[in-house]
């Protein structure tokens, strides 16, 4: 859930340094830096590969840039007319940078240090791809899977093809567990959740621990809610992310026993701190008690989230670990 960020002074000053977003994520020392700086800072049990999860449409052959201030700008795909402008494999030239940070981190961590790569959901990615950044509505993408279901599957298809490699080369580079970031499978109604999010995932995670058998995946379906029991059921070797909506009772009744869990702290809750914290990371420790639970965030760290706030977080949790 971004360890690292603009929370960090060191990680500002690297940002600096690097002069672009991309340069940051496309050198390999860089990006190996800001992974291990929230590590260095509060020795969390995982390390979480800084990267982008529009990578894979830029080494897919789709320009991008990231425009300060704006977001991501990245040439779109928006019929199945202009599918002829992905390629059929990732460019490994920008992708082995990412494998090669991977080494990097992978050789600089404490060896009880777990290294997560991951790369966004298929129809997330689709969701950029489609209309070029950040939309509000994610319109652009649904009118093309409801007018051209077919054209629009071929995306999903070769964003599919693109995730499988991309992990796949995580994880042969030193990643020793990886997660699928959905971050806007919850808009979907049942039938395109199925089609473009549950189907997808499957997919990924069928095919990848067929080349890596043993390897952990999480898949983090954002705002799913009822709809996490049909992830559960079509994924049953997969752990499940929890966004912060989600209470330890309602995920009881949707997830079978033993099915590990990660999340759900509220980034805001992390702001706010003292008893709202404390109280928090009560509620969810013991709400989760019954089941495998990785404490997280229940989405990304915010920019201006305390520093003292993260430290208090870790020392009550090893407190009561």
């Amino acid at each position: 859930m971004r360890q690292a960020g603009r929370y960090l002074p060191e990680y500002r000053e690297l940002r600096a340094k690097a002069g672009s977003f991309l340069d940051l994520c496309y050198t390999p020392d860089f990006a190996a830096e800001v992974t291990l700086q929230p590590i260095r800072r509060f020795g969390f049990d995982a390390a979480i590969l800084f990267s982008d999860i529009l990578i894979i449409p830029h080494a897919l052959g789709l320009k991008l840039d990231f425009l300060e201030g704006e977001g991501p700008k990245l040439e779109t795909v928006t019929s199945a007319a202009e599918l002829p402008k992905l390629s059929d494999r990732l460019d490994t030239g920008r992708t082995g940078k990412v494998y090669e940070a991977i080494g990097k981190i992978r050789a600089a961590l404490p060896s009880e240090t777990t290294l997560i790569g991951f790369v966004g959901g298929p129809w997330t990615v689709a969701t950029y791809v489609v209309a070029g950044g950040s939309s509000p509505d994610h319109a652009e993408a649904r009118m093309w899977a409801l007018r051209d279901p077919d054209g629009f599957g071929q995306l999903i298809a070769r964003l599919v093809d693109a995730s499988v490699e991309h992990l796949s080369g995580q994880i042969s580079a030193g990643a020793e567990a990886v997660q699928v970031f959905d971050s806007w499978a919850g808009e979907l109604p049942d039938a395109q959740f199925q089609r473009w999010c549950i189907a997808p995932l499957k997919e990924i995670v069928s095919r990848l621990h067929k080349l890596h058998p043993g390897t952990p995946v999480i898949v983090f379906p954002r705002a799913a809610g009822t709809k996490l029991a049909a992830v559960a059921r079509a994924i049953p070797e997969a752990a499940i992310g929890l966004d912060t909506a989600e209470s330890p009772a309602g995920v009881d009744a949707l997830l079978p026993s033993g099915r590990p869990v990660q999340g759900n702290l509220d980034p805001l809750v992390l702001i706010a701190g003292g008893a709202a914290l404390d109280a928090e990371i009560d509620r969810i420790r013991q709400g989760f008690a019954g089941r495998p639970h990785i404490f997280n965030l229940g989405h990304g760290i915010k920019p201006e989230t305390p520093i003292a706030h993260v430290e208090r977080l870790v020392a009550r949790l090893r407190e009561s670990a």
